[in-house]
């Protein structure tokens, strides 16, 4: 990741970790577009939120298939052994933060008056279940089991390297998994089944950014002529503004009603669509002049999108019980939020991989069982 010819990725990891941030920070403390607000004072909002959304954790699937695509390129490992892996690197970290998200979503539940029901649902079986499979312990929680299942097919995702034209497969798994959903949504069934019925689809339509990520993979690697770059680089922006276009209708629903839509049809597809347009952008920009500090600052993304949430957290605690939400415009508190959660979320991180003991949990580090074993063998 050092070398220069990947400064690129480092750049648009960074700046996909500040469209993360800003995406989760541009909404009221209950996560909705202000619903209380008028029109004109969730302009900002909504539209900082349309912004962010050129990043997103599908666009943290694409960077991690991608890398993946590269190490099994590079060290060609069996199937037990890349599994095992991924495993280690994803589930491990995965189940301290679920404990953690867990029970610190008690101190926000205690500040904003609903810690009873939240202690309610702690103490039933299925909560934990949904936790630790689905990742709903938090938000942002459902990336690293879904990533880990993503990889499980990582055989499928391999022929995109041998024909990178599968790579446009994405626009048919997106498809497919849209239309599943939509019929599981109709269902009467139990939510939480339900839940688990749209999480395998989503599995399964991701896989679809994985042939995209190896195929990109394999474009690279074979070399892109900088006259040719120049070209991706100026179509993906053409395709991202189009992407985005689509995407206005969502905004102006959230805009004009204070409520989130219904994603679909050409909304759908430029949401999904959009990571891998974007991608394509800084792909196409590998030769020019990128800042080294981009190199650095990248392995700390994966870090602050981990620990972001509890940031936006303790932001919301603090405006809200000392009154100063009460003082603050819908534009003035996000723009706060972000301003204040954006370094803070760095220094966390950059302070986590500092500690030995806990570099682990944002993947920079070895796990704690791997720190036995190296003792017992020193």
């Amino acid at each position: 990741m050092s070398g220069n010819r990947l400064v690129w990725f480092d750049a648009n990891r960074v700046w996909a970790a500040v469209g993360v941030v800003m995406i989760h920070a541009t909404t009221d403390f209950a996560g909705r577009p202000f619903p209380a607000a008028e029109t004109e004072e969730r302009a900002i909002p909504v539209f900082l939120r349309s912004l962010g959304e050129f990043s997103g954790s599908e666009m943290f699937f694409l960077f991690s298939l991608f890398l993946m695509a590269m190490r099994i390129d590079r060290h060609r490992p069996g199937y037990r052994e890349a599994i095992t892996t991924q495993a280690e690197r994803l589930l491990v970290p995965f189940v301290a933060w679920t404990l953690f998200y867990a029970f610190f979503r008690l101190v926000k539940a205690e500040a904003f008056g609903y810690a009873p029901q939240y202690w309610a649902t702690l103490g039933e079986a299925e909560t934990w279940v949904a936790f630790f499979l689905l990742g709903k312990s938090q938000y942002h929680m459902h990336f690293l089991p879904t990533l880990f299942a993503i990889l499980l097919f990582f055989p499928v995702m391999r022929l995109a390297v041998r024909y990178p034209i599968l790579g446009v497969a994405l626009f048919a798994t997106l498809g497919a998994m849209d239309h599943a959903q939509r019929f599981f949504w109709g269902l009467d069934i139990d939510p939480l089944l339900r839940d688990y019925l749209v999480r395998i689809t989503k599995v399964l339509g991701y896989v679809g950014y994985g042939l995209a990520a190896h195929a990109l993979y394999s474009l690279w690697k074979d070399g892109i002529p900088r006259g040719e770059a120049k070209l991706l680089r100026r179509g993906a922006y053409y395709f991202a503004a189009m992407a985005y276009v689509a995407t206005l209708p969502f905004f102006g629903h959230a805009l004009f009603t204070g409520e989130w839509g219904i994603r679909g049809g050409w909304d759908y597809y430029g949401h999904f669509l959009m990571p891998l347009f974007v991608f394509c952008i800084f792909m196409g920009g590998q030769y020019r002049d990128w800042s080294p500090r981009y190199s650095e600052l990248s392995k700390y993304t994966f870090g602050v999108y981990l620990v972001h949430p509890f940031v936006i957290d303790l932001f919301d605690i603090a405006v809200f019980t000392t009154g100063l939400a009460e003082l603050m415009s819908p534009a003035v508190l996000v723009i706060a939020r972000f301003i204040v959660v954006l370094p803070l979320a760095f220094a966390v991180t950059i302070g986590l991989s500092k500690l030995k003991p806990f570099a682990w949990t944002i993947g920079l580090g070895p796990n704690p069982a791997r720190m036995i074993a190296a003792r017992k063998g020193a």
